[in-house]
């Protein structure tokens, strides 16, 4: 957004043009300059883009799309629990594999069969379905490669042990959660009992098919599972099960659907460029043969790219990683560069028609001092909101935000240079009376008399067969929207009865806001990481209906050596326990201790425990009861280093659920006397709600700051500032707020836009403060007139560019692709809603405050404001 020229010295509220007057000399020198000799101002760019571009050979390199790495906090205390897990509860996935026991979710494939109808999928026909779908998969080769124990291969799921004659009776006896000893919760789901706990009915059944992660085992596991999903549809199809349906999922599935989002979106860049094009030819078209504009849009939009290319390839050789969020950022920046191109633009036209004599040094010397100061600080500001996004533990984010903010840099250097230069050689075009397709020379034919408006328009100069050179001494007319704005909308919403109307508008959208604040969820869902035509929603879907009554089984770590023999201490310990399965998350009946059963055996008179030594001689008896137990009790010869105990969860259904889950259980472990860690691999995801809204707040709060102080360098004023604090106060809080609404989370897709916001908050706010409290009207209504009559339209024509940059992401299949359109729409919505209505109203009601007693001396005094965005 541009801001307008200050008034004549002495006029202004603070004489504080200190820092503007040797910029603007700055630019002027650099516009005389590439007037003086633009094709090397034209070249230089495109050949640093070509050589920058080599970068993106890096960019098969760069491409770091794990979802844990990058969409996780960097020190999240979670990752370090699992080292310390894998470190003293190595696993053996050929020998003793234990899924709970797992540091990580495993290598695995998993398929839920859910009963057609009403059916149970325990009943004889989808029973003989689901044997025959473990069969085909068995079939596959998963014996070579499944992890085993025991001398066997894991199963799949309990209840396959159970088959022929026998086993309609053994499922007609089952017992739910737990039955003969076998916890059944993740294996039956849908289960409807009777008043003692008898299995009635089951709607969906899981089998989780678990393959060898340690050593060279690995490889050919992922081999398996690659083959799998590549083969499974055709399979499932051929068996054509009538009574069960089928949806599957891998360990590798929500990686690789993850990184197809990228190749999802890359043929929406084609229709954007489309869009920009078509928007900023119609935007700067002339009924003009010559003074047509066309070339100029187009030549911005391509500076725009060449930006693009050349910061992303810089980065890339840098060794910045590339991840997808980061595909969002071409849509920005070409919204936000066909901004600067308009301010550029509309200052050219104005400069050439009052110096229309004048040589084309001076003509651009002035664009520059005019238009530069503009650009400069619509650019610092976005940059500084994304170069301080990059303070977050989110490497997502920070690759996004280095990735856009070096754009937006480059955007702004190839505006001062390539696109001035494009100027300058268009102005020579003009210069020579040439054809703006053709570059023929035009002239008036007289006998062509009777020819039509187009016809002369297209083929002589103009409609009216005017030459070139009489067309540009004609005076400069005011542009349409500028007439709306000043003779319709100014007046309109500063009528008395109109205001009322603002204010309750404003208190319906504050109220709305902050009750959408209250009730904003956090946390990204790990489905939202695949398209929606994806296999693997179907399969999300089956598992919350049927499976999410029991959440994850959890390890409870003692993570230093204890006595365990000391009566005192098992007393304290199991009273740690207790407090743990009180949570309202946890059920106390399913919990697995290693120490209370070898308790049992020594209250039971088998074992005595009651010194160090014969403690850890008889835990071979224990081993040889329960043999999983070994596992859980990592020591040397005469110590115990560390061990585990195991407590599940239930009832977490929701990100909600999940963060209370985590901070209670973390919060009690940290209450007990002794040592205790708690640990599942799902925590690493649960991490990122413990830092998501502290490191929103603080990047919202660092960068709005920065936005002050740019602000107030470049635009000095008490009461513009005061707006402006309020606006992006106000358009954060509003942003945050109806995020709720369109069900967008605050994650680290949508905390990139809270920050984006901020600087574009400061575009929409600042310039139309900054003409209210510097207009020379007597009236506070007057000067908000004046302010929307000058900055109105560039206000609503840069929301629209900026919109149109982003709008095809609506109709992208990823989530990550349509969050990022959402809120930048909320955005440019807010901000646009504030800088042409909100703003404009309140600061009529506070008449002269803020305005210097010169003000009243000024209002005969030219006040030369500027339309940046208006393209004649």
């Amino acid at each position: 957004m541009a801001e307008p020229r200050r008034p004549a010295e002495g006029c202004s509220p603070r004489n504080t043009d200190c820092l503007e007057r040797p910029l603007r000399r700055l630019f002027e020198g650099l516009g005389s300059g590439v007037a003086g000799c633009p094709w090397p101002f034209v070249l230089v760019p495109l050949l640093l883009s070509g050589g920058l571009g080599a970068g993106f050979l890096f960019l098969p390199q760069r491409e770091e799309n794990d979802i844990e790495g990058q969409f996780t906090p960097t020190w999240g205390p979670a990752k370090a629990d699992r080292d310390f897990v894998r470190q003293h509860f190595p696993t053996n996935d050929s020998e003793r594999f234990s899924a709970p026991r797992l540091p990580t979710e495993g290598a695995y494939a998993a398929l839920i069969a859910v009963a057609a109808g009403v059916e149970s999928v325990l009943a004889p026909a989808a029973w003989r379905d689901v044997l025959q779908l473990d069969a085909a998969v068995r079939a596959r080769g998963y014996e070579q490669l499944c992890a085993r124990s025991g001398g066997a291969c894991a199963s799949p799921n309990p209840l396959l042990s159970l088959q022929g004659d026998a086993a309609a009776a053994a499922l007609e006896s089952l017992t739910f959660p737990v039955s003969g000893g076998i916890f059944l919760g993740a294996a039956l789901g849908g289960v409807q009992t009777d008043a003692g706990g008898r299995v009635l009915s089951a709607r969906a059944l899981k089998l989780v098919y678990y393959l060898r992660e340690d050593g060279p085992a690995a490889a050919e596991s992922q081999r398996w599972l690659e083959s799998f999903l590549k083969d499974i549809p055709s399979e499932l199809e051929a068996l054509g099960f009538a009574s069960i349906q089928v949806t599957y999922f891998t360990s590798l599935s929500r990686q690789q659907e993850f990184e197809g989002n990228t190749e999802s979106v890359i043929p929406l860049f084609s229709i954007t460029y489309f869009l920009t094009i078509t928007f900023s030819v119609v935007s700067c078209l002339r009924l003009s043969c010559i003074r047509n504009n066309v070339w100029l849009a187009c030549c911005g939009v391509v500076s725009a790219g060449l930006a693009v290319l050349s910061s992303f390839g810089l980065v890339l050789f840098c060794g910045v990683p590339f991840v997808v969020t980061v595909a969002n950022a071409p849509f920005l920046i070409l919204g936000v560069g066909v901004d600067d191109m308009f301010i550029m633009i509309a200052s050219w036209e104005k400069s050439s028609r009052k110096k229309e004599k004048s040589g084309v040094k001076s003509l651009l010397a002035e664009t520059y001092a005019e238009a530069a100061l503009s650009v400069t600080i619509t650019t610092l500001t976005d940059v500084l909101a994304f170069f301080i996004g990059t303070w977050t533990a989110f490497p997502s984010i920070r690759s996004f935000c280095l990735y856009t903010g070096t754009a937006f840099v480059f955007c702004y250097i190839y505006t001062m240079t390539f696109f001035g230069a494009i100027i300058v050689l268009n102005h020579k075009r003009e210069q020579g009376n040439r054809h703006w397709l053709t570059c023929m020379p035009v002239g008036v034919d007289n006998d062509q008399a009777e020819k039509s408006c187009l016809y002369n328009a297209c083929c002589i100069g103009n409609c009216s067969r005017q030459s070139f050179q009489l067309e540009t001494k004609q005076p400069e007319s005011e542009h349409p929207m500028s007439i709306f704005f000043k003779k319709y909308y100014g007046p309109f919403f500063t009528n008395k009865w109109i205001k009322p109307l603002v204010v309750l508008l404003y208190g319906a959208y504050l109220a709305g806001s902050i009750y959408g604040c209250t009730q904003i969820r956090e946390g990204i869902d790990l489905r939202n990481l695949a398209s929606d035509d994806s296999y693997v929603i179907p399969y999300y879907d089956d598992e919350e209906k049927y499976f999410s009554a029991y959440g994850p089984r959890v390890m409870v770590v003692i993570t230093e050596r204890v006595d365990y023999w000391n009566e005192t201490v098992r007393l304290g310990l199991d009273n740690c326990i207790q407090n743990l399965e009180d949570i309202s998350y946890v059920d106390k009946n399913l919990s697995e201790s290693w120490l209370r059963v070898y308790t049992k055996l020594e209250n039971s008179g088998l074992i005595n425990i009651y010194n160090k030594t014969l403690f850890i001689n008889n835990l071979t008896i224990l081993f040889q009861i329960v043999p999983s137990f070994e596992w859980d009790i990592n020591r040397t010869r005469d110590e115990i280093e560390a061990s585990r105990f195991f407590i599940q969860t239930v009832n977490v259904t929701s990100a909600i659920d999940e963060k209370n889950l985590l901070n209670q259980l973390r919060e009690t472990a940290k209450q007990c006397s002794i040592p205790l860690m708690v640990y599942h691999p799902a925590f690493i995801y649960y991490d990122q709600y413990l830092v998501i809204v502290q490191n929103t707040i603080q990047n919202v709060v660092v960068a709005a700051a920065a936005m002050l102080v740019v602000s107030l360098l470049l635009i000095p004023n008490p009461l513009c500032c005061l707006w402006v604090t309020f606006a992006i106060a106000s358009v954060i809080v509003g942003v945050a707020g109806f995020m709720t609404f369109w069900n967008v989370s605050l994650d680290c897709i949508s905390m990139i836009n809270l920050v984006i916001c901020i600087g574009f908050s400061v575009d929409f706010s600042a310039h139309i403060s900054y003409a209210f409290v510097t207009s020379g009207e007597s009236s506070a209504n007057k000067r908000a007139i004046e302010a929307l009559s000058l900055l109105g339209y560039p206000v609503l024509q840069g929301a629209v560019s900026t919109i149109l940059g982003v709008v095809v992401l609506a109709a992208a299949k990823a989530y990550i692709f349509r969050t990022f359109f959402k809120i930048m729409f909320l955005v440019i919505l807010f901000g646009a809603l504030h800088g042409l209505v909100f703003i404009p109203v309140f600061l009529t009601f506070f008449g002269n405050f803020g305005r210097s007693p010169h003000n009243t001396k000024c209002k005969n005094l030219e006040l030369r404001f500027r339309n940046d965005k208006d393209c004649p």
